[in-house]
């Protein structure tokens, strides 16, 4: 049997809605049949199970998310404090089309991080390659920026966009709000975590 990029496509397109309507694990692979309009053989044929479907996609989606935060931290024509706001909006943004998206990536980290890098294809790319980490080093030297290693920076955009949507359930479950309403907390997070990072690293004052 020959495949069809179309009916592949397709099939993905359903996979994804789904996935992102009932998440990984509550998706069963006759959901995305119907949803799909294709049989389950023809869905084995093309990708078969469901976790290499999951995979697929996922990795499609960092793929696209990855370059495009490429594009952010590289962009001359934005500052340094422009560039962290925009990058968390893009985090948020991404997060709440793709809620499973961060379980993955940790699934994979902890797996086979190497395979993952070259998946996306940013394996020739270090931090201290990015316009922003040049930005980050010329505030530093104005003696108005906190002196620490650019990652500190990352590593608090990257805890305080991703670990909400990794600890949704519970904190959902516990506190009794509908996804609709943690959405609408991510969307205040736009603007508070750009808050907070300035206040750790003496940006605020800088943009006063």
């Amino acid at each position: 049997m020959e495949k069809n990029a179309t009916t592949e496509e397709k099939i993905k397109e359903a996979a994804r809605r789904v996935f992102m309507r009932k998440g990984y694990a509550a998706t069963r692979t006759r959901d995305i049949a119907e949803e799909s309009g294709f049989n389950l053989a023809l869905i084995n044929y093309y990708f078969r199970s469901k976790q290499k479907l999951f995979d697929m996609i996922m990795v499609e989606n960092l793929q696209l998310f990855v370059h495009s935060v490429m594009g952010i931290v590289n962009d001359p024509e934005t500052s340094l404090q422009e560039k962290i706001e925009i990058l968390i909006g893009h985090y948020i943004d991404m997060l709440v089309k793709n809620p499973d998206l961060p379980l993955f990536v940790l699934g994979e980290i902890n797996a086979h991080p190497a395979k993952l890098v070259a998946k996306v294809g940013v394996d020739n790319m270090r931090h201290n390659q990015v316009y922003l980490a040049k930005q980050w080093q010329e505030f530093v030297a104005s003696k108005k920026g906190l002196p620490v290693n650019p990652l500190h920076i990352l590593m608090n955009v990257l805890s305080m966009t991703i670990f909400p949507f990794v600890a949704s359930p519970l904190l959902r479950d516990r506190t009794g709000i509908s996804i609709e309403q943690f959405n609408k907390l991510m969307e205040e997070r736009k603007k508070l975590i750009p808050q907070w990072i300035f206040a750790m690293t003496g940006m605020q004052e800088s943009n006063q």
